[in-house]
């Protein structure tokens, strides 16, 4: 019993999640961190793209909504995965359509290349999430 109990945590740790956040709501943005920042902690490997409003959290120098608790903004928790290693993009219609270059976004963004994406999303690995 212990060995399918292990067996299925080791599955576990190698899934993929992928969070495609469009919603221009604060909070709405804040529990998708949330979530992102639980799944890495808890094993699963995760990648965010960021898409539309939600878009704004990867400028330097956005408005930040900070909460209470954890006395923290979305833009934290999104510096803070960055820092763990988890991999975020940014839509590439995003930039040209605010008038904006690379320059603008925090360090550790990239541009998200469609193809690419795609290939994660439909591995039977991945699992996407939307918010």
């Amino acid at each position: 019993m212990s060995l399918l109990i292990a067996a299925a945590g080791n599955a576990f740790a190698a899934k993929k999640m992928k969070f495609i956040v469009t919603s221009p709501d604060a909070q709405t943005q804040m529990m998708a961190m949330v979530l992102s920042m639980q799944s890495h902690n808890q094993g699963a490997e995760v990648e965010i793209v960021l898409c539309g409003p939600a878009g704004d959290l990867a400028i330097k120098g956005s408005e930040e909504t900070v909460f209470l608790p954890p006395k923290k903004s979305p833009q934290m928790l999104l510096k803070g995965l960055i820092k763990k290693g988890v991999k975020v993009e940014i839509c590439p219609l995003y930039l040209p359509s605010k008038g904006l270059t690379k320059d603008a976004l925090i360090q550790g963004v990239l541009q998200a290349k469609p193809p690419i994406v795609a290939g994660e999303m439909i591995k039977e690995t991945t699992e996407v999430v939307t918010f």
